[in-house]
């Protein structure tokens, strides 16, 4: 089972379809679950952190596999991602990924992740990434199939 854990929420409509779509697209590999937390509001961004971690954690099972996606992660090709979540099921039966917020990632959070995963050196606008992390999973089950798709 995947698992992924997102601060925020998708307001655009056209991000929406676009979710549901790869959701559509995976069901036919594995379990998929998007457990959207709220944003925190608060000036003090330690504050803000914090109450994200703890709500992070609370989804958060002992046994899963955290992947974290942060910029100063390690960036991996596609087939490198799909060879990766493969070598985790041989010992895992859940990959939770988790998208932080928008100051990122509690300490603790990264500290709990198994493998932090970059895309790039960018900055994607958090509901965008969603889409771009659903497509790249999706991707992955492709290769691992080796069914075609799009290069």
């Amino acid at each position: 089972m995947i698992k992924i854990i997102c601060v925020g929420k998708i307001k655009e409509k056209y991000l929406k379809d676009a979710i549901e779509e790869y959701q559509k697209r995976l069901s036919k590999y594995t379990k998929l679950e998007i457990i959207e937390l709220q944003d925190i509001n608060n000036d003090n961004i330690n504050i803000i952190l914090e109450k994200e971690k703890e709500l992070i954690l609370n989804k958060i099972n002992e046994k899963d596999y955290v992947i974290t996606l942060e910029i100063e992660g390690k960036e991996l090709s596609s087939v490198e991602l799909s060879n990766k979540i493969d070598n985790i099921f041989i010992t895992n039966s859940n990959i939770t990924f988790i998208i932080g917020g928008s100051y990122g990632l509690h300490n603790e959070i990264k500290e709990r992740s198994n493998f932090k995963l970059s895309f790039s050196k960018l900055t994607f606008p958090h509901q965008l990434f969603r889409v771009m992390l659903l497509e790249q999973i999706y991707r992955a089950y492709k290769i691992l199939n080796n069914e075609s798709y799009h290069k």
